[in-house]
């Protein structure tokens, strides 16, 4: 499961006496969450505390009380808090609950050397937009546009995955005549205009939906998702159970995250070497990508070679830059603080996402570049 940037915190306060359905409400709540996928919460016992009736409830041994306060906090993706809120509302009928937002800085597994090894459960997202094979094109436009995703999976009664809808699939067969990112860029009359046309279509998922679907399933590990990226040159893969319903997605950004936060201290502990010169004091084993390599091979040479950054080189071995794990997570918060603001999501390239080594005569030195702009062949973004 991935959690990291900007997420909501629930806080929920309730008495320890309080009841539901015959058992207590705490761990009914705590209950319900854990069968609803939530990604974590803790109840904690105060030790003293009010509320609206205004009773003080205490430890203390002198008035030991039965019915202290219980305080459960709760932190999840928002799409996840908007759908098991309203049942939490109905369990709680005398207490109060808090929404925040919130940023998470950190959060890991632990366990493996190998962060690719992990299974692709662990860094997918669940909550997928879906629509079924009827649903007509427009009601497929508002939501990519409402939802700021790129893809739809397309799901049949049982959640089975049917086929998938992207940028490229409204392009060539529904008649879109921008990509969805550009959407919100369009005066207001042609995007009306275009509202109104795909209204009046006859088209529906079935027709403009992509055929066979490739996934993975949730068991399988993060680095066979990103063998299948590579090998179909795709961006994001369903994540499907052995029955084949839709379980969530994983991306090349929910992959590049779980890379650039894993810490292994050892990769960057190593003993420290002895010398007067640069070359009895470097180290000769960094790894290295090309210029033009896809984003999956940088994800490879950073796990691989247990270090946390890959020198870029041009087809004459020249050093051009150096691509660090942090420089892969800050443009994946930038991406996702893009999206969650509302802001057109910017369709960007990596070609700049390392810092350029500039050769000069006098002296080097180290910049970051801007972050170029490159669309894929089909008009989906590269990220």
């Amino acid at each position: 499961m991935q959690l990291s940037g900007e997420v909501v915190r629930v806080t929920i306060y309730i008495g320890e006496s309080d009841r539901y359905h015959g058992g207590n409400l705490y761990r009914a709540i705590l209950n319900f969450l854990r069968s609803e996928g939530a990604a974590g919460a803790t109840a904690t016992r105060a030790l003293s505390g009010f509320g609206a009736h205004s009773r003080i409830h205490t430890a203390n041994i002198e008035v030991l009380s039965s019915d202290l306060p219980i305080r459960i906090e709760w932190i999840d993706l928002p799409a996840r808090v908007d759908r098991l809120l309203p049942q939490l509302q109905q369990m709680v009928d005398d207490g109060l609950i808090v929404r925040e937002p919130v940023t998470v800085v950190h959060y890991a597994w632990g366990g493996s050397q190998a962060p690719l090894a992990h299974p692709v459960v662990r860094v997918m997202r669940e909550e997928a937009t879906t629509v079924q094979p009827d649903a007509p094109v427009a009601e497929i436009v508002t939501l990519l546009l409402e939802r700021g995703v790129r893809s739809l999976p397309v799901v049949d009664g049982a959640q089975r995955l049917v086929g998938i809808i992207t940028d490229g699939d409204l392009l060539h067969r529904a008649g879109l005549t921008t990509r969805i990112g550009l959407q919100r860029e369009l005066p207001d009359d042609q995007a009306r205009a275009l509202l109104l046309a795909l209204r009046q279509s006859p088209l529906t998922a079935r027709e403009i939906m992509s055929t066979p679907v490739f996934s993975v399933q949730t068991d399988e590990p993060v680095r066979t998702a990103v063998e299948r990226m590579v090998k179909h040159n795709l961006k994001r893969l369903p994540v499907v159970n052995e029955d084949e319903r839709l379980m969530g997605m994983v991306s090349r950004i929910d992959i590049f995250r779980m890379v650039a936060s894993h810490r292994n201290e050892a990769s960057d502990d190593d003993a420290p070497r002895t010398g007067r010169t640069v070359t009895e004091l470097m180290y000769t084993d960094a790894p290295t990508v090309y210029v033009s390599a896809p984003l999956e091979e940088i994800v490879r040479a950073l796990e691989m070679s247990g270090r946390r950054r890959v020198v870029v080189v041009d087809d004459d071995r020249h050093v051009l830059g150096i691509i660090t794990d942090g420089d892969l997570l800050r443009r994946s918060q930038q991406k996702a603080r893009s999206r969650s603001a509302g802001a057109p999501a910017q369709s960007a390239g990596w070609g700049g996402a390392y810092r350029t080594s500039v050769a000069r005569r006098r002296r080097t030195r180290h910049r970051p570049d801007d972050i170029a702009r490159d669309h894929g062949a089909d008009g989906r973004s590269i990220v």
